[in-house]
């Protein structure tokens, strides 16, 4: 069994427990605040700082700090490697502090002008600009929770360097811990603040702040028995931090696109429908579900490891380990995304109605997961590819790449969106993460001058019928179950989804099995041994 499948083995028993508490989390938000334009608020006004994520963690900044910290660490000594850490830690500290000081100072200006506080200003000789109750609140919310974009930021920092340092497990346990603070936020904060649904969701964006600053101090111990220590150094004298700012600097146009292009189309989709924005919500995180444990999992491995690989110029063995982890991706995800289409309503019904979350929301978010789904093993891949392009020092390229993805993408949406609402906008996504995927493999094969992938379209002849063969043992025993049985209670609804997910799960490793399908007898083992890797 290959290193690589063991060492993301180890990374997803973690994110596991992580998705797994996220998909709780989603359970509670769901009952307690359904899927309306105060649930569309709070989801709108959270998604902007957490976006910063991909730009300053698991984006960017990581792609072009990590070849670095490996390269001093491998070239230089330790000394040199944590100085370089510091340095990048202090200029991101500079960095995401003067963002968050802008926008509570923009919002607060916003929220002032078109307030009552304005007009008594004499602020009213200007046309005046009337936001409704909804656009206030999500303001009010991104105000409060825009600090957490520093936590997140430095705490997926630190945890990208202590993958480096070969730690999987315990950096991704961080998650866990950030979903327990934000469930507790909901059963334990909400009664402090107020008895209405309006005022009780600020509790939530403390719980955020909360949770942000739990998931940073998680990582510390572990970086301090490496030998860290955080000190000043100023980043804008540093050569690393300049060599970081170079090569990140078209990722984080890239990023700053795809902000642009989320945000856009969320508050299009917004006005479009109160409703559109926390139902899509709900069934992205449910397919973050498979793709965080497989996709991100392999993806956090193979940086690093396609990092050192490039270091040392072995091309073959980078190709083979690249070819290897997108096998793996495929042969879970392409039967999850089956699954999901296949089983939409009965996971959607069995996870999130209740409380305020009605069977209408059921509807809808099934009607958004439906359509999202299909693109699972695409947005796998594009993690995978945009991975190899990252540790050949190579950002400009998968980020004109994803520039062009993401105007599509925009276009798409705010095109299909009006009509088809929820499944619009999960359409535009499937379609433009497989148009990504297959752009991302000619850009790569023309850098590498090949890929050897022939053996990858192999098993996608073969991957394919088995998850369709797969999805339609799903679809076909959920039916069954609910002729015969329905979903009326608990139980029920358990057995509607656990049942047939494991018969076509049984038909689906069956076929791959009898096949000889080297990936599907590996990930088969792993499970059946119920091993935890080693990993950190």
């Amino acid at each position: 069994m290959s290193q690589m499948l063991k060492s993301s083995a180890a990374l997803a028993a973690a994110t596991l427990a992580s998705r797994v508490l996220g998909l709780a989390r989603e359970l509670v938000y769901a009952r307690f605040m359904g899927d309306g334009p105060v649930a569309g608020a709070f989801k709108l006004a959270f998604q902007i700082p957490n976006l910063f994520r991909r730009l300053l963690g698991e984006g960017a900044l990581s792609a072009a700090f990590i070849p670095l910290f490996k390269h001093k660490e491998t070239h230089e000594n330790r000394a040199a490697m944590w100085q370089a850490a510091n340095a990048t830690l202090s200029g991101l500290v500079v960095v995401t502090a003067a963002l968050v000081g802008a926008g509570m100072v923009l919002v607060s200006l916003v929220l002032w002008v078109t307030g009552p506080g304005w007009a008594r200003s004499g602020g009213a000789v200007f046309p005046p600009v009337v936001l409704s109750e909804d656009v206030r609140l999500m303001l009010r919310l991104l105000r409060l929770m825009l600090p957490y974009l520093v936590l997140v930021c430095l705490a997926a920092l630190c945890i990208g360097m202590l993958n480096a340092r070969g730690y999987f497990f315990m950096p991704a346990l961080g998650a866990t811990l950030l979903n327990l603070v934000m469930i507790a936020s909901v059963l334990f904060l909400t009664p402090w603040f107020g008895t209405t649904l309006e005022t009780q969701i600020f509790a939530l964006g403390v719980g955020v702040l909360i949770a942000g600053v739990a998931q940073f101090a998680f990582q510390l111990p572990l970086l301090f028995r490496e030998g860290f220590r955080f000190r000043w150094v100023a980043p804008w004298r540093d050569t690393t931090v300049r060599e970081v700012v170079r090569r990140m600097g078209p990722g984080v146009v890239g990023v700053a696109a795809y902000q642009l292009n989320v945000t856009i189309i969320m508050l299009v989709s917004y006005g479009v429908d109160r409703h559109v924005v926390a139902s899509f919500d709900y069934a992205v995180r449910l397919m973050e579900f498979p793709q965080g444990i497989v996709g991100v999992s392999l993806a956090t491995y193979l940086l690093p490891t396609l990092s050192g690989l490039a270091a040392q110029k072995k091309y073959p063995e980078f190709r083979a380990t690249l070819r290897q982890g997108l096998a793996y991706a495929l042969v879970v995800n392409l039967p999850a995304a089956a699954l999901l289409v296949a089983l939409a309503e009965p996971i959607i019904r069995l996870l999130f109605q209740g409380g305020l979350f009605d069977l209408a929301a059921t509807r809808r978010t099934t009607l958004a997961l439906t359509c999202l789904a299909p693109g699972l093993a695409a947005f796998s891949a594009v993690n995978l590819l945009a991975r190899a392009f990252y540790a050949l020092g190579d950002t400009r390229t998968p980020m004109r790449i994803s520039l062009f993805c993401l105007g599509l993408n925009l276009l798409l949406s705010l095109w299909w969106v009006g009509p088809l609402r929820q499944a619009g906008l999960g359409l535009a996504n499937t379609t433009t993460s497989v148009i990504n995927a297959w752009l991302l493999t000619r850009a790569l094969r023309l850098k590498l001058k090949t890929l050897d992938f022939g053996e990858l379209r192999a098993r996608l002849r073969v991957l394919i019928p088995a998850a369709l063969v797969a999805g339609g043992v799903a679809w076909f025993g959920a039916a069954g179950w609910a002729r015969q049985f329905g979903h009326t209670t608990l139980p029920l609804r358990l057995g509607e989804v656990l049942v047939p997910a494991l018969l076509a799960g049984a038909a689906y490793f069956a076929l791959l099995s009898g096949l000889r399908v080297p990936e599907a007898r590996e990930v088969f083992t792993l499970l059946r041994r119920g091993r935890r890797p080693d990993g950190g």
